[in-house]
């Protein structure tokens, strides 16, 4: 096991790993930018290390930055939590040339699941059920363009292969409108991601976003902890996620399970990783795979008793995977709320300092969150200050403890989405289970402030 990690992240994640490190007899060292000196987990800290000033460029995106401090405090692992440098395959490839263990997948998986055309691919080797589309890059050929999208049926996406965070994708609903959208989709994806490529796939109308956790190790053993439903949206953004998924037969879930266990096996996948699926009429189809811990990962912690974060610091040390896909178990339900520093329902960042914090309690509620009374949140980055994670024996239960943990959080000095959350709770579609990944959007345009 490791002796000391360097966490390369800010915010509640930062805070996560250190508690899992603690967990583990591990020494941590964080590092910060200047903006997040006042952080709690700073704070904490037996070590800590300012990385940088406040822009993330030349902080929690400087790899020669977050290297040179696992040199100097030395650090024999890196941990790079999600966002930022989590899902970047050279710095993966860097960590490792530098002689410490990064503590994710290999760089070639992050490669070929980095990349959705060879992801779609593998995945399809696999026996991964996925969107139906062009086989792989689109061709220049703007006749053979518009074979595929006639094959494939309107209306279609047209989506980056380096793209992500909801960014590099647009919707074609006829044949006059492909080809300009397929070369501004080009032009955006060359500028955005370095990678011009872009691929086409059916646009499903009214699907549910459902992902399945996975676990590997060095040794080929592989799990799936279940499912998430994160189909509460808005513009590609989650804002609420809950597992078990409601409504969706447990058979079918086994199977897709399986599947990605099995695509885990087949590419060498180690640490945790999670297949993203849009699930429309009884179907499921593949669109991406995250290899990183994930911003939900909680509410799987809470309906399986499995410590994500620990497992991952565990098998990126050589450890083999303490159960097998027989020991797992899916026990209640989940239920989790992320927490942004932001207007409720025009969605404009609230940075600023904090002058009340009260965090919730009771039976089956837990809090991530870095933030405290008299913290400044910076105005650098993602507006997100904490999660609040419910669990209950029922979805019923879980609710209900989620709209009291809500009603009892006390947030001054900046505006946050709490009220939001607490409408969610009470809303008779979301009670019933199984809104797809429109109905937040057209909820907002219904409730109009």
């Amino acid at each position: 096991m490791f002796k000391k990690i360097l966490v390369a992240n800010r915010g509640e994640i930062a805070l996560r790993i250190q508690r899992a490190c603690r967990e583990l007899g591990i020494k941590a060292v964080m590092v910060y930018s200047e903006a997040d000196r006042e952080a709690k987990y700073v704070k904490l800290a037996e070590e800590a290390v300012c990385i940088g000033p406040a822009p993330s460029g030349q902080s929690y995106l400087s790899m020669p930055a977050i290297i040179s401090a696992a040199e100097v405090t030395d650090a024999e692992a890196i941990h790079p939590g999600y966002g930022f440098l989590s899902e970047n395959a050279d710095f993966a490839e860097r960590v490792e040339q530098s002689g410490f263990q990064f503590i994710g997948p290999t760089p070639e998986s992050i490669r070929i699941m980095g990349d959705k055309v060879s992801a779609k691919q593998a995945m399809i080797k696999a026996g991964v059920p996925c969107v139906p589309g062009s086989e792989g890059e689109l061709p220049d050929d703007p006749a053979q363009i518009r074979r595929i999208a006639k094959t494939v049926g309107y209306p279609v996406i047209i989506k980056a292969a380096g793209g992500g965070g909801g960014r590099g994708m647009r919707v074609v609903h006829t044949e006059a409108a492909l080809i300009n959208a397929v070369q501004m989709t080009k032009a955006e994806a060359g500028a955005a991601f370095n990678n011009p490529a872009v691929y086409m796939e059916k646009f499903l109308e009214n699907p549910r976003h459902i992902e399945i956790q996975i676990l590997a190790d060095k040794h080929k053993n592989a799990v799936y902890l279940g499912e998430r439903d994160c189909s509460m949206q808005r513009r590609h953004q989650k804002i609420l996620e809950e597992a078990p998924a409601p409504g969706i037969p447990r058979k079918l879930i086994e199977k897709v399970g399986e599947r990605c266990v099995a695509a885990c096996k087949k590419i060498g996948y180690r640490g945790a990783g999670t297949f993203e699926f849009l699930y429309e009429n009884g179907e499921f189809y593949f669109i991406e795979m995250n290899t990183r811990v994930q911003v939900e990962h909680p509410v799987t912690e809470m309906i399986t008793g499995i410590d994500i974060v620990k497992t991952q610091i565990m098998v990126a040390a050589g450890e083999k995977l303490p159960f097998t896909q027989r020991d797992i178990q899916i026990r209640g339900h989940a239920i989790e709320c992320r927490i942004n520093a932001e207007d409720p329902y025009k969605f404009t960042p609230s940075p600023g300092r904090i002058t009340m914090w009260h965090a919730p309690g009771g039976p089956g509620v837990r809090v991530d969150s870095h933030v405290y009374t008299n913290y400044f949140v910076p105005p650098n980055y993602d507006s997100m200050v904490g999660k609040i994670i419910v669990h209950g024996d029922t979805r019923e239960q879980a609710m209900a403890r989620m709209s009291t943990a809500l009603a009892e959080t006390l947030v001054e000095g900046i505006s946050t989405n709490i009220p939001l959350h607490r409408e969610l709770m009470a809303d008779a579609k979301f009670m019933s289970g199984g809104t797809n990944i429109h109905y937040l959007e057209e909820w907002l345009r219904h409730h109009k402030r």
